[in-house]
């Protein structure tokens, strides 16, 4: 957890330790943590420069001695943790400053590389040949994308494995990334398709069923697209796409929205997943959760502060209820609830 914030594993066991105490000696943080004593020593010298610990003493705290004194001294010395609060501040400082560097780095050498003369091409599309680089290019795309994930899915997946797949839609899911997928109904008859829906709606996936799509595709923040290549002889490498900022990253985000818009929305009940629900059918017990609390005046951050969700998981939530109720606002969501006895 600290190593976040620049401490090493040993540094992080020491911490954490006298965390749990008001104060300690060496002795009693070496048995708590299975350091050695020399390695304890060197980090609560450590810990102290960084203004992290101080040598809780009768008449106020002091800095640990770097040269010590006599080894008894050392070792009667009790050690306690500057609060928190003041001392790790500066570290969370350093860490933000240094994010913000490499985000600025990044978007200069991403323009750097677009405007590059000698990539004309490249600039805008990369082709990317074999199994094991189209699976790894996939989920660079997938566990880089921020803010959105949009995706086609057409028949078995062949160059990233499901299970794979499944990790990262799972790590995206967990980051509040808004998901959105239409699939094809033979993508659902594939072996344990139905449960990963199923498993994927519940987490705040949304995904919606067409009769058929032009590709399959996937597209991160909108900035990026990768779209497999169909190949005639069955025994060639997969490959693959990728398309960056452009008029043609345009057209297959435009593309999506439209397929999206005529979808029919996919819900999870207690008989499985299905696509238009009839009209009896009730929402979750999490969406009706979500419900009650909006219907009692309860903002969407308190909602999820109350659920233990993300603000996303909420707004998710809410969306697949107005999209159920047919309603265009909150108010009218709240006229169908009543007319339905949803609660």
């Amino acid at each position: 957890m600290l190593q976040a914030l620049g401490l090493g594993t040993a540094e992080e066991a020491v911490y954490t330790a006298l965390l749990a105490r008001p104060t300690a000696s060496a002795h009693e943080l070496v048995r708590q943590t299975g350091l050695g004593e020399s390695a304890v020593a060197r980090v609560l010298l450590d810990l102290s420069e960084r203004g992290l610990v101080v040598v809780a003493t009768e008449g106020g705290d002091r800095v640990p001695d770097p040269s010590g004194g006599s080894g008894s001294a050392r070792s009667s010395a009790r050690y306690r943790l500057t609060p928190p609060s003041v001392a790790l501040a500066p570290l969370l400082v350093e860490q933000r400053n240094a994010l913000h560097r490499a985000e600025a780095a990044f978007t200069m050498l991403t323009e750097q590389y677009r405007s590059t003369a000698a990539h004309p091409a490249g600039s805008v599309v990369e082709v990317v040949v074999g199994r094991e680089q189209v699976a790894h290019r996939f989920h660079q795309l997938q566990r880089g994308a921020q803010r959105e994930l949009l995706m086609f899915l057409v028949g078995e997946p062949s160059a990233v494995a499901r299970e794979d797949a499944d990790i990262s839609e799972s790590s995206a899911l967990d980051r509040g990334v808004d998901f959105r997928v239409v699939a094809t109904k033979d993508y659902l008859d594939g072996p344990g398709v139905g449960r990963d829906v199923r498993e994927g709606i519940s987490a705040g996936l949304e995904i919606r069923l067409a009769e058929s799509l032009p590709l399959k595709m996937m597209v991160s923040d909108r900035e990026r697209a990768m779209v497999p290549l169909d190949m005639a002889d069955s025994g060639a490498e997969p490959s693959a796409i990728v398309v960056h900022r452009s008029g043609l990253l345009t057209a297959l985000v435009q593309l999506f929205e439209r397929e999206w818009a005529q979808a029919r929305p996919l819900f999870d009940t207690s008989t499985g997943v299905r696509a238009e629900p009839v009209a009896d059918d009730r929402p979750t017990e999490g969406e009706l959760e979500v419900l009650a609390l909006m219907l009692a005046g309860v903002s969407d951050r308190r909602v999820a502060s109350q659920l233990d969700v993300s603000i996303r998981t909420v707004e998710r939530r809410t969306r697949r209820l107005m999209d159920r109720a047919g309603a265009d606002s909150r108010l009218q969501l709240g006229w169908h609830a009543a007319r339905a006895g949803w609660l």
